[in-house]
């Protein structure tokens, strides 16, 4: 190579050597996507028909977005040395990668269609960043209240028992009662694990009749979410239960999706990244609605924070990620936030992304719950969107009884399913 080039790969692998020693993952941002062997005339390349589908029915036009990311561009990437790509990013032409390659990393800064390569996780957890030592969910399933008791009619179709009030705030049974439940939907949820779905008698139905159609585990990359965090099962609970007389779903007939994006153990920008795959991923399937009840502002190592001025849905990966889900004719729906009585009060980044539904948190009497965020996002727009039932929401507990919780990521749920059958019962709109 020659002398100057030598000089600046010396000085990059110095750089990558003194500065990201203490990193192990990093998120490579590409320039652009020349050379790529996928066209937009072709999208069944990469679109299944459904999504394509989708797309055809709301005039969304199939966009460079759409188009994979170069393939040589990946190959360079993993071959520059100890390389692991971990995900990837199509709408944000990015990959993640992990590596302790200090020249592995400098050889990927230098290529011409590299913009950058940012870190995202730590290598090793250190004394200075404020590791916590609970679960990051706590908060929101800690505070068990007894849920609004209200009396249904007998003409309902479902016997929902305990969920009946976080259904009836919205008129959710007319939907039921009239035919639309969720068939023929499809529904993603991204969570940070489904525990005991596969055992839970909140999830009998569901099971049975074959409704969880895919499950992936983008923190680990393998297919199994059983064995996970608990809170996408109480998640789940609220929208696919059918346990009549107990707890019933706002949307127990559709078919499901269950991702998990989040790892309770530590708080890093890679799960935001983790969510942008996982979206493209059940946006090429063709899923209808998504559900995410996460929320990111604060992370172990502060360099990485998000501060209000960026909660304007441009910044952030999971809110970039969010508003192009919308693009692709996919409804969104969000979890707000539970900072509403914290110093910091305001919304957590996805719940600042465009287009979307953000959802805060009412009890079933619609009174506004005290921990529910506070909007708008920082450059303005109403933020939350709507608010459904998020203090003691009826939920499925591990001990396989009905329980009662509290919190945003409860409320999210509830509506997503009710959207899901809203649409159902109006496809063309």
């Amino acid at each position: 190579m020659g002398k100057a080039l030598l000089l600046i790969f010396i000085a990059a692998t110095f750089f990558a050597k003194v500065s990201y020693a203490q990193f192990s993952k990093y998120i490579i941002r590409f320039k652009n996507k020349v050379g790529t062997p996928y066209t937009i005339n072709n999208p069944s390349q990469y679109l299944s028909a459904r999504s394509i589908q989708r797309r055809a029915k709301q005039k969304i036009s199939i966009d460079s977005t759409d188009l994979p990311i170069t393939p040589r561009y990946i190959d360079s990437i993993r071959l520059a040395g100890n390389v692991i790509i971990l995900n990837k990013s199509k709408w944000l032409n990015e990959v993640c990668i992990q590596t302790t390659d200090a020249t592995a990393l400098a050889k990927i800064n230098i290529f011409p269609f590299v913009i950058s390569s940012d870190p995202v996780m730590r290598a090793q957890l250190g004394d200075r960043e404020n590791i916590s030592t609970r679960n990051k969910f706590n908060e929101e399933i800690s505070q068990i209240t007894t849920g609004t008791q209200l009396v249904q009619t007998t003409a309902d179709f479902f016997n929902y028992g305990n969920s009946f009030a976080q259904i009836h705030i919205h008129e959710g049974e007319f939907l039921h009662n009239n035919g639309f439940k969720g068939e023929g939907m499809l529904l993603a949820m991204f969570d940070a694990g489904y525990r005991n779905y596969l055992t839970l008698t909140a999830f009998d139905s569901v099971r049975n009749n074959n409704q969880i159609i895919e499950t992936y585990d983008f923190v680990k990359n393998e297919i199994s979410v059983n064995e996970d965090d608990s809170h996408g099962t109480f998640c789940f609970s609220i929208i696919a239960a059918n346990w009549p007389g107990q707890l019933v779903g706002s949307s127990p007939k559709a078919k499901f999706y269950l991702y998990r994006t989040e790892e309770v153990a530590t708080e890093y920008p890679i799960e935001e990244q983790n969510w942008a795959a996982a979206a493209e991923r059940a946006d090429s399937i063709g899923i209808d609605v998504f559900s995410t009840s996460l929320g990111y502002t604060t992370f172990d190592n502060p360099v990485f924070n998000h501060t209000y001025a960026e909660l304007n849905g441009k910044i952030t990966i999971i809110a970039r990620a969010n508003a192009l889900a919308a693009k692709k004719g996919i409804i969104s729906v969000v979890s707000a936030g539970n900072d509403g009585n914290n110093s910091w009060h305001y919304i957590s980044t996805p719940a600042d992304a465009d287009s979307i539904v953000t959802v805060g948190a009412v009890t079933a009497a619609g009174v506004s719950a005290s921990f529910s965020s506070y909007g708008p996002s920082s450059d303005g727009r109403i933020k939350p969107t709507v608010a459904s039932v998020g203090q003691g929401t009826a939920i499925a507990g591990l001990n396989d009884q009905p329980t009662f919780g509290n919190g945003t990521s409860f409320a999210a749920p509830n509506l997503a399913g009710l959207i899901t059958c809203l649409w159902q019962a109006f496809p063309d709109y």
